[in-house]
């Protein structure tokens, strides 16, 4: 089994090492999204989520997709599962546009349950999301599903100097007009730099209807536990 993770693990390093390569080759499509994630403990049972992405329409020069902002309260039934209840901000704007101003605005509530679990060395996390969304005059709901593995690489388990592969698919589903919206396809290189840091970079393909996109993502994960400061 480890043996055949290893072999997986050292075919999705390549195969990510040579996506850029194909994808920058066609670099008006190609995208990047720069992104911050934080899970912050604050009690026994809640934590605070906070995001903030911001998604260029190319990689460079600046010329703006997106600004996201998320944020939630999490309520942990264990280690292993835990629900999140939040709002997000999303501003959109056109390519190639002045930019002065976002051409779309979403207002969305958001709520998800994710279910953590482990085969061997391979953890794998389930997240099953449901969006009411408010963009501009319009309301719509969608539903989402992703599954990630997390593969540590150079030690049994993620923790402090491992490196280690993020993946992940995503299917976005509406509960009106068209079922399928989109789907993301995942793949980044991580390295967990203390007990509460870590930092992955990686590719995304984005499917929308019949149209698709690769993004470069970089993206830093603050996860600690606020509790420490009640204790000293």
């Amino acid at each position: 089994m480890i043996k055949l993770i290893k072999s997986l693990s050292s075919s999705i390093v390549f195969l990510m090492l040579l996506l850029p390569i194909i994808s920058f080759s066609q670099e008006d499509k190609v995208g990047n999204w720069l992104m911050y994630f934080g899970k912050n403990q604050i009690s026994d049972k809640f934590s605070i989520h906070s995001e903030i992405q911001y998604r260029n329409h190319t990689i460079a020069p600046n010329n703006t997709e997106q600004w996201l902002f998320r944020a939630g309260l999490n309520y942990h039934f264990s280690e292993k599962a835990f629900v999140t209840a939040g709002y997000a901000y999303i501003s959109s704007y056109v390519y190639d546009s002045e930019q002065k101003s976002p051409e779309t605005e979403e207002h969305r509530i958001w709520q998800q349950f994710i279910l953590i679990n482990k085969l061997g060395r391979v953890k794998f996390e389930h997240r099953y999301r449901v969006e009411e969304r408010w963009v501009s005059e319009d309301f719509k709901m969608r539903l989402r599903y992703r599954l990630m593995l997390f593969i540590p690489l150079n030690k049994p388990i993620i923790e402090t100097g491992t490196l280690f592969l993020g993946l992940y698919d995503e299917i976005f589903v509406n509960t009106e007009e068209s079922f399928f919206d989109r789907n993301r396809l995942y793949g980044a290189l991580g390295y967990q730099i203390n007990k509460d840091i870590n930092v992955q970079a990686g590719m995304m393909h984005q499917q929308v209807n019949t149209t698709g996109k690769w993004y470069l993502q970089f993206a830093l994960f603050f996860n600690t536990d606020f509790r420490k400061k009640e204790k000293d």
